[in-house]
C-alpha cells in the first residue's frame, strides 16, 4: 500500500514537473526582450502541444517505458519543447532494458536534451536558463558546455534507472534462490521419506514374506502351522506401527496439519531396540549371533541410535533376501568420541537370489552414513564372506 501511494505521488510530480517546464520553456521561446510583444511560432506552440502530451504519457512509463521515452523524445528533437519528460521516461526504461534497448534510448535523449539546451544556451542572456554556467563567448565553448551540461542531465535518471535496475535484479536472483533451496530442501525430504519407508516397511515385510512361506510348508503339522500363523500376525502388526511410524516421519517434514489432532509423534528406535530388532530376525529363521560393545548407549544422540538402528535392519534383510538359510555376524560396538560401529557378515551364497528392487537398500543406507558424516562399506571379503560395515560419528558430550 505504502509503495503504491509513493508511486502515485511520484508519478504526479513528474507530470506536473514536465508540464511546468514546458510552460516556462515556450513562455522564453516567444518572449521578445525588453518588449511586451509575443513571437509567437509554430514551432513552438506544436512543441508545448505535444509536450503536454509526453508528459501525461508519463503515468504509462513503468508499463511501455519504449513507447513512452519514443514519444517524449519527438518535441525536443522535431519542434521546440524541453525534454525533462524524456529524462523520466528513460529513468523508467532504464530499470526495465539493458543492452542495445537502453543505450538507444540514451542516446535519443543525449541527442533531445542537447538540442533543448542549444537553443536555451542561444537565446537572449536574460531569457536562458543555462546561461550562468554555459559559456557562449565563442561556438566552440557554447558546444562544449551543453555537451556536458546534456551529458549530466542525462547521467542523473540513467544512474537511478541502472540502480533501480540492479536492486530487482537482485530481488529476483534471491527469490530465485530461495525457490531453488525450497526445491532442493523438497528433493531431499522426498529422498529422505522414501529411504524411511523402505528401511521401515522392508525389513518387516521380508520377514512376513518368509514366515508366510513357512506357514505354507508346515501347513501340515497343526502346532508348526498355529505357530507361523502367530509370528505372521505379529509381524503385521509390527508393519502396521511400523507404518505409523512412517506416517510420524511425514508429519514432521511439513505435513502436520494433515496429520490427526492430538496424535502422538511415535518413538524413535534406539540403540536398545537392537537386541529386539535381532530376535524378531531369528524368528523369522536367521540365524543371527550378536555382540553389542557400547559405551553410554543411553547418551547416543536420536539420530545416530536411528540411523544405527536402520542400518542394522536393512543388513539383516538383505541378509534375508540375498543369502536365505546363511547366518549371519552382527557387531555393534562404540562409544562417545570413538565413534559407532555397525558390522554385519555373512556367508555368501552358492548362487545369486534375484530381489526386486537390489541395490536401493545399500543407497539409502549410503545416504543415511553421508548425512551423519559417517563411512560405509559393502561388499565381499573374499569369495565366501560379504560384509556390511558402517561407522558413524559420535561426539562426546562436552564436560
Amino acid at each position: 500500500m505504502g509503495r503504491s501511494v509513493l508511486g502515485v505521488v511520484c508519478t504526479v510530480l513528474a507530470v506536473a514537473a514536465s508540464v511546468v517546464t514546458g510552460i516556462v520553456n515556450v513562455s522564453l521561446e516567444v518572449s521578445l526582450p525588453g518588449t511586451d510583444e509575443l513571437h509567437v511560432t509554430a514551432a513552438a506552440v506544436l512543441g508545448w502541444f505535444f509536450g503536454i502530451g509526453a508528459a501525461i504519457m508519463l503515468v504509462w512509463r513503468w508499463r511501455w517505458p519504449l513507447v513512452v521515452t519514443g514519444i517524449a523524445v519527438a518535441p525536443p528533437l522535431l519542434l521546440v519543447a524541453d525534454s525533462l519528460a524524456a529524462l523520466i521516461a528513460l529513468a523508467a526504461l532504464a530499470t526495465r532494458y539493458t543492452g542495445w534497448w537502453r543505450w538507444g534510448a540514451v542516446t535519443l535523449v543525449f541527442a533531445a536534451t542537447g538540442l533543448a539546451v542549444w537553443r536555451d544556451a542561444s537565446r537572449p542572456t536574460e531569457m536562458s536558463l543555462s546561461e550562468t554556467w554555459i559559456s557562449t563567448e565563442t561556438t566552440g565553448a557554447k558546444l562544449i558546455g551543453v555537451l556536458v551540461t546534456a551529458a549530466v542531465y542525462t547521467a542523473v535518471p540513467l544512474t537511478l534507472g541502472i540502480v533501480r535496475y540492479s536492486l530487482t535484479e537482485k530481488r529476483r536472483l534471491a527469490a530465485e534462490e530461495a525457490a531453488l533451496r525450497d526445491q532442493v530442501a523438497r528433493r531431499e525430504e522426498q529422498a529422505r521419506i522414501a529411504r524411511e519407508m523402505h528401511d521401515v516397511l522392508g525389513h518387516r515385510l521380508s520377514l512376513l514374506s518368509l514366515q508366510a512361506g513357512a506357514l505354507e510348508v508346515t501347513a501340515g503339522t497343526t502346532a508348526d502351522a498355529a505357530e507361523a500363523a502367530k509370528t505372521v500376525r505379529t509381524t503385521a502388526r509390527q508393519s502396521l506401527d511400523d507404518l505409523r511410524q512412517v506416517i510420524g516421519v511425514l508429519r514432521g517434514s511439513g505435513f502436520a496439519d494433515r496429520a490427526p489432532a492430538g496424535a502422538a509423534e511415535p518413538p524413535q528406535p534406539t540403540l536398545a531396540d537392537i537386541p529386539d530388532l535381532v530376535t524378531g530376525a531369528r524368528q523369522a529363521g536367521l540365524a543371527v549371533n550378536l555382540t553389542v560393545l557400547l559405551d553410554q548407549a543411553a547418551t547416543a544422540p536420536a539420530p545416530l541410535a536411528t540411523a544405527a538402528y536402520r542400518i542394522l535392519q536393512e543388513a539383516l534383510t538383505n541378509v534375508l533376501r540375498h543369502a536365505p538359510g546363511a547366518p549371519a555376524e552382527v557387531l555393534v560396538r562404540g562409544g562417545p568420541g570413538a565413534g559407532l560401529s555397525v558390522e554385519v557378515f555373512n556367508p555368501l551364497p552358492p548362487h545369486p537370489v534375484p530381489s526386486p528392487g537390489s541395490g536401493t537398500g545399500l543407497t539409502g543406507v549410503n545416504e543415511r552414513v553421508t548425512l551423519l558424516g559417517g563411512a560405509l562399506s559393502a561388499g565381499p571379503l573374499d569369495e565366501r564372506t560379504f560384509a556390511l560395515r558402517a561407522w558413524l560419528p559420535w561426539v562426546a558430550p562436552a564436560p
